[in-house]
């Protein structure tokens, strides 16, 4: 959660208070720590019951248990690299959290086989050693980082001086944190009530939602990717008080994100069929994809804007406006239109739901957008005056 600090990062960065940003680096890191230490031993010692609530096969939960031990040892590595992450994302330097990532997940992909299956040196782990290849890619981009950090510096930095929390800075990364956090969890959610929905229809239409899910995100990763470049540039130059720079770093991504969503939408139209084929070779279940995939599909481009306007509210630092807009793309609009058009157009009504949703959705993210922009930064130790010295 304390991961999504970013934002006031770069804020501090604008308003040229690096003091700040430092600060917000070092609480945020040792929240992180302390959130790492208690999930490690929460999750471990849950995961029996919670694989209990979705299977009764005693060796399923076993399997499960064995892997969840050796992966969530790790979590306290993940969290802290994820921080870094962050970070170094907040100062701009996306090519050293793009290597490290990279690194990791090769490192993963490679030593998958050789710690299952057992090669040369290496003996047959099974499924501890699945758990294993994960936490030490996971620990190799966390070594990554703390390496750049050393060797390179940046302009942010964990100082001693800061370690302990102070409520002021604690209580602004909780107020990104959590409506992160949530914004994380409510496509699950949405996930599930349409599931609910959808299986009074038939099974398939389960099955078509499940690969629609996988596809989108092709179409969403690139948006999402450059919505991620967004926020630390809209929060640095909404801290340094530059709002006509803010407003134009919007309306760009808002275009980028716009095209990418145009060719998802041509592709949805042209090809679903192909698509859906690349999951199915059931006829009935293509034929109901083609379908979905056309309709959810005339959503896309209109989508852009919420995605955009939600990415740059994160990158402003107002959480909780951010957490609005997916509130109606995920709970509010979908999952009431979704429920009230299966029952005049069956399973049809649900994919009508989503352009729908996000035809609405569009509206309301613009005005909660203008709306948040329209209220100037707080000034941090004496940004006014810097300001006023760059202008002159």
């Amino acid at each position: 959660m304390l991961c999504k600090q970013k934002p006031y990062f770069a804020f501090y960065l604008g308003a040229g208070d690096n003091r700040k940003a430092d600060q917000a680096a070092t609480q945020g890191l040792v929240l992180a720590v302390i959130h790492g230490v208690v999930m490690t031993v929460c999750c471990i010692a849950m995961m029996p019951a919670f694989l209990g609530m979705f299977t009764s096969s005693e060796t399923v939960i076993e399997l499960g248990v064995r892997y969840s031990v050796v992966a969530f040892a790790f979590t306290l590595i993940i969290i802290v690299g994820v921080t870094f992450e962050k970070i170094f994302q907040a100062v701009g330097n996306m090519k050293t959290t793009m290597i490290s990532l990279m690194c990791g997940c090769i490192t993963n992909i490679v030593l998958d086989p050789v710690l299952i299956f057992g090669y040369g040196l290496f003996p047959a782990m099974g499924i501890e050693g699945a758990a294993l290849a994960t936490g030490i890619g996971q620990t190799l981009t966390l070594a990554i980082y703390l390496v750049a950090y050393f060797v390179r510096p940046i302009r942010v930095h964990i100082r001693r001086q800061y370690i302990l929390p102070g409520k002021g800075m604690v209580l602004k990364l909780y107020s990104i944190g959590i409506p992160a956090t949530l914004n994380l969890a409510l496509p699950s959610l949405l996930i599930s009530a349409l599931n609910a929905i959808l299986v009074a229809f038939s099974e398939v239409y389960i099955l078509v939602l499940g690969i629609y899910y996988k596809l989108q995100t092709f179409i969403y990763l690139p948006a999402n990717g450059i919505v991620q470049g967004m926020r630390p540039l809209i929060g640095y130059n909404y801290g340094a008080g530059e709002n006509k720079r803010v407003s134009q770093i919007y309306k760009i991504v808002l275009c980028m994100s716009g095209i990418i969503m145009v060719l998802g939408t041509v592709i949805c139209l042209l090809i679903p069929g192909q698509l859906m084929g690349l999951f199915s070779h059931t006829k009935a279940t293509i034929q109901a994809g083609e379908t979905a995939l056309r309709i959810i599909g005339a959503g896309f481009i209109v989508s852009a804007v919420s995605v955009t306007s939600s990415g740059a509210l994160e990158g402003l630092g107002k959480g909780t406006s951010s957490l609005l807009i997916s509130l109606c793309r995920y709970v509010v609009v979908i999952i009431p239109a979704a429920f009230l058009l299966s029952r005049f157009f069956g399973a049809v009504g649900v994919w009508n739901a989503f352009w729908i949703t996000e035809a609405i959705t569009a509206i309301i993210s613009i005005c909660i957008y203008y709306k948040a922009i329209a209220k100037p930064a707080e000034p941090v130790n004496g940004q006014d005056e810097r300001r006023h010295t760059r202008r002159r």
